[in-house]
């Protein structure tokens, strides 16, 4: 945390709880009969509830999009780059809401939450969710806010398709999608990634067939080593190669089965950090979402028949080495809305960050993102008058 909160910053922030007691269907058929939803908000609701901006987090993200809990954190929320006074979606001029997912583990109803009706953790027993139900649940906390239209809503990766889904959902409800690093669907090979990692974690022996808190216990190994395989199709090879190489914690080769490239280090590191902050049974639930995610089903594979019911106007932006969704997979989405007869702008941003490239303040991206909700802002408010 810096000595002082810099002014482009939201400043120090607390999280709201929505309560709702009316039971949610789920897409698998089962009804979550009460639910709560963690969010946070920054800036101010105008009186006619038309600036407001939906952030859609992506699969290990939460509600802490910006600013700070305290003045001891040791950073920001996840996109505290792209939100704030005067930056890419300006709190000057909109009011943001950022939310934790159901099935999270960040306050919101998830596997670790209590089941009220045996008064026992979830757990292994936590209904499967969709891209579907997590935007029905976000609708609802909308309803609750008094936001009956968004002027957008914004989401990187999994939270791209979420903005998707939004569009085809509730079409009359945004005046712009805004997504970011996505896919229509996951490719084999994403769905190959997923399910190593839903194996790594279930092989764990400390992951008792989902009822690991109830046995006291955490499968750190078989978690760490999902977010360890997960990182790196995050990252692109050269961002790999630029911050590691091939350096070495020793001047000569070990012979044995320690840490000998720094790479290996931070690929530890990073593996056992997140196995503190987050949930196993979360994680297969997250990989689950966007392993079903595929709204042209629907429509025998035709995305842009499903896309046909799109309302607002579109922005897609995709990253020159971003493996994990390259940006043929944005244009996938992009001419499947061109066909449909769609508005859509299009930005293919060169960076060397791979897939993680979207939550970094990359100047052409930022200035895109803006750009393009500025103007939205500027019609909404021309509307107004």
């Amino acid at each position: 945390m810096p000595d002082a909160i810099p002014v482009d910053s939201v400043g120090i922030v607390a999280p709201h709880i929505a309560q709702f007691e009316t039971p949610l269907t789920l897409s698998c058929g089962q009804d979550l009969p009460a639910y709560q939803l963690v969010y946070e908000t920054y800036g101010t609701l105008n009186s006619n509830a038309s600036n407001a901006i939906l952030i859609c987090h992506a699969l290990s993200g939460d509600h802490h999009a910006a600013g700070y809990h305290a003045m001891s954190d040791k950073k920001p929320g996840w996109w505290d780059s792209a939100i704030g006074p005067g930056k890419a979606i300006d709190t000057e001029r909109f009011f943001v809401i950022s939310l934790n997912n159901l099935g999270g583990c960040s306050g919101s109803t998830g596997p670790t939450s209590i089941n009220p009706e045996t008064s026992d953790i979830w757990g292994e027993n936590f209904p499967i969710v969709t891209v579907q139900d997590w935007v029905e649940s976000q609708a609802r906390l909308a309803d609750r806010l008094g936001i009956q239209t968004f002027a957008a809503i914004v989401g990187g990766s999994l939270g791209g398709m979420q903005v998707l889904e939004w569009s085809i959902r509730f079409p009359t409800r945004l005046k712009a999608a805004v997504i970011i690093a996505s896919a229509p669907n996951l490719s084999t090979q994403n769905i190959a990634f997923n399910e190593v990692a839903r194996q790594s974690i279930r092989r764990d022996p400390e992951f008792h067939d989902g009822r690991y808190l109830n046995e006291q216990s955490v499968p750190t190994n078989g978690l760490g080593l999902a977010r360890m395989l997960g990182h790196i199709t995050y990252l692109s090879d050269d961002a790999m190669g630029s911050k590691f190489g091939r350096q070495m914690r020793h001047d000569n080769y070990q012979y044995n089965y320690g840490i000998e490239f720094e790479v290996e280090s931070y690929l530890r590191y990073q593996g056992e950090a997140f196995t503190k902050r987050f949930d196993a049974n979360t994680y297969m639930l997250m990989t689950k979402a966007l392993d079903y995610f595929d709204p042209a089903g629907e429509t025998d594979g035709d995305l842009s028949a499903v896309l046909s019911r799109a309302q607002c106007e579109f922005l897609l932006v995709s990253f020159t080495t971003d493996w994990r969704f390259a940006p043929e997979r944005s244009e996938e989405i992009v001419n499947a809305l061109v066909k449909a007869g769609k508005h859509v702008s299009y930005a293919k941003i060169e960076a060397a960050e791979g897939h993680d490239a979207f939550l970094f303040p990359i100047p052409r991206y930022m200035t895109t993102l803006n750009s393009f909700l500025t103007r939205i802002g500027n019609r909404i408010l021309k509307e107004a008058q």
